[in-house]
């Protein structure tokens, strides 16, 4: 499809010792993470984050929370998985998903030229 002007993806996730920016928790959160982004998708369609590899927390399995708005319309909000985590078949939201949308939200997080990569495509139906 062609790419839809005044996109954007925003993600949040948890320091790598399990604490999110959030109220109540945001006191103990790592001040040097910011554990959040948003990018305004390119003309071709592409976006791109830096970001440290999701850690496990209480009962979660590792994740980035990912958001995708047209304008000021919310498309989607879901989260991402880190494939072959021993922890994803303990985690409940994980488990709950079907296999074809847990296949869909977990992704391989390979070396790249400048740390690990994943790749997640997201296409929103018009």
């Amino acid at each position: 499809g062609r790419p839809v002007v005044d996109a954007q993806v925003e993600i949040w996730q948890c320091d790598h010792s399990g604490h999110y920016h959030h109220p109540g928790d945001g006191a103990r959160a790592d001040s040097r993470f910011q554990g959040f982004g948003r990018v305004t998708v390119a003309a071709d369609g592409r976006y791109r984050f830096r970001t440290i590899r999701p850690v496990p927390y209480g009962s979660r399995t590792p994740h980035v929370h990912v958001k995708v708005r047209l304008g000021a319309r919310e498309l989607l909000t879901t989260q991402v998985y880190v494939a072959d985590d021993p922890g994803n078949p303990r985690d409940s939201l994980w488990r709950s998903l079907s296999a074809a949308d847990r296949a869909t939200l977990t992704v391989t997080f390979a070396p790249g030229s400048d740390g690990l990569q994943a790749s997640f495509p997201i296409v929103v139906a018009a």
